[in-house]
């Protein structure tokens, strides 16, 4: 299940949490919608290959605006520094071949652009991952010189500047991602993607990783955080570089994936993530070992890997093939001390009987610290997936430090459980964020019976380190007055006595 790769979220929830209208206008969706239908009639009815295309031609355009503003400094340096195009490759940029005819603009998109595309490498961006290098292996798949005009006149429209409208376009883009993807992976929703967010708060020296980061909706939400509620991360000269260069980590061994989770960070103003190919469960990842102070994630958990391409490192932690146990070894690992990580996980993890499961949660509790468990309502992922997950919250300590943990029951989150998922009136998710806050004081005192609760550590290691959190909760029955065996029995004796009586009179009339 899980990643938040394919599955399509709510569009336009606010940085709070709630419902809001996107910023983009209804005129806007209506273009989109009729470009997106204009690719199906033509041919390619993959959505992820729909945004792929559409992706490639943003950062065409965006190649174009970073030569744009290298010349007009250039009119006060004298040179042009960074420049993306050659003189001779003017003919490439967005502002020259969008001029052309339909028929002209296809062969040079097609036969040109694209080769250049191709031949970036790491001219674009800059450091370890860059955009050019998502970009190598590009393909132009829009069928007719008509479709690509259609969908070039209406990203010519979007002001590009307005870093909101941008984020705004490409997650209702995502949202149409309406078809799983392999590996069980499925896009998280934004809501969700919202609360994790808020509950960890950002710091704006965090290290942020997501090691399953698809189209890399947990890095632009804690950006979107960090913008809000830290505004000096974005004045400071110090931590502006940190922002967009070295705050941000993300791993993906999709490559389709790789380019829109890329865009989608620069689409939300990240000049330069570190986004990167990477199967995150193979030793590729030893080098990050301890590297980050926040992990976010949803990372595919559907059936066993391959054990011998499992890092060595994961297996000597946990010896399992079950992806879900190897991605929380892994984010132990990644963690530094004092690290903390916010992930979902699908329930069995929760009470597993496996020594693997039982394993895994002792060290959480005993060498780590668990701070809380979310259910998650099992419709949160409908209607691809009716599974029942949990966000798992601990932080990386080497010495332990669990001490009471918190559980919360999340019985609506705004919408409808079913495979529609309307949005509904009943929304627990602002009483989760509250309630957080208050884990170690006032929600000690709450009884097992409330939608939310602490279990101490003791309690916990006398279940078995069991964390479901039905075995915990207490259930309250109304009391009952029963009435006195002896009257019971007489009523019964009288009943008895009047079936008697009805059966000898039927018994006369057939006589």
């Amino acid at each position: 299940m899980a990643g938040n790769n394919h599955k399509s979220g709510p569009p336009g929830m606010s940085r709070a949490g709630g419902s809001v209208p996107c910023v983009i206008t209804g005129e806007l969706k209506g273009k989109i919608d009729r470009v997106w239908d204009a690719f199906w009639s033509g041919g390619i009815s993959n959505p992820l290959e729909v945004i792929e295309q559409i992706t490639y031609l943003l950062f065409i355009r965006r190649l174009d605006e970073r030569q744009t503003i290298a010349e007009k400094k250039a009119l006060l340096t004298g040179t042009i520094e960074d420049a993306v195009y050659l003189t001779s490759q003017y003919d490439l940029r967005w502002s020259r071949f969008t001029n052309l005819g339909p028929d002209e603009m296809f062969r040079t998109v097609s036969d040109h652009v694209f080769p250049f595309l191709r031949q970036l490498g790491d001219q674009f961006g800059g450091g370890r991952s860059t955009y050019g290098e998502h970009m190598k292996d590009a393909r132009f798949t829009i069928p007719t010189p008509a479709l690509l005009s259609r969908v070039v006149d209406m990203l010519d429209d979007i002001p590009m500047e307005k870093r909101d409208t941008n984020g705004d376009l490409y997650e209702y883009l995502l949202s149409k991602i309406a078809s799983a993807g392999v590996n069980g992976q499925f896009r998280t929703p934004r809501h969700i993607i919202q609360l994790m967010v808020d509950l960890m708060a950002p710091q704006p020296g965090d290290e942020i990783c997501d090691p399953a980061c698809g189209t890399a909706g947990f890095l632009v939400a804690a950006s979107e955080y960090i913008r809000e509620h830290h505004p000096s991360a974005l004045t400071d000269a110090t931590q502006r570089a940190h922002f967009h260069k070295s705050m941000f980590h993300g791993y993906d061994f999709d490559s389709t994936m790789l380019r829109i989770g890329s865009m989608n960070m620069l689409l939300h103003g990240i000049e330069a993530p570190d986004i990167r190919y990477r199967d995150s469960l193979s030793e590729g990842a030893s080098g990050d070992a301890g590297a980050y102070s926040l992990v976010l994630a949803n990372p595919p958990f559907a059936g066993s890997l391959d054990y011998e391409s499992v890092a060595k490192d994961l297996q000597r932690t946990v010896k399992t093939k079950k992806t879900e146990l190897l991605f929380l070894a892994l984010f132990l690992k990644l963690l530094k001390p004092g690290g903390r990580a916010a992930v979902i996980v699908p329930d069995g993890v929760l009470f597993g009987s496996s020594n693997a499961h039982k394993s895994l949660r002792k060290m959480l509790i005993e060498d780590q610290k668990l701070d809380a468990v979310v259910k998650l309502p099992s419709g949160v992922f409908r209607p691809y997936a009716g599974v029942s997950t949990a966000i798992l919250i601990f932080t990386r300590t080497d010495s332990g430090g669990t001490d009471d943990v918190w559980f919360y029951d999340v019985r609506a989150d705004g919408f409808s459980l079913d495979d529609k998922r309307n949005a509904i009136d009943a929304n627990d998710l602002g009483d989760v964020r509250s309630r957080w806050s208050a884990r170690t004081t006032t929600e000690r005192d709450r009884a097992r019976t409330e939608q939310s609760f602490c279990v101490p550590k003791s309690d916990i290691i006398a279940q078995g380190y069991d964390l479901s959190l039905n075995r915990y909760r207490e259930v309250l029955h109304d009391d009952a007055e029963h009435r006195p065996p002896l009257e019971i029995i007489a009523d019964i004796e009288l009943l008895e006595a009047e079936i008697a009586a009805g059966l000898a009179d039927l018994k006369a009339m057939l006589r």
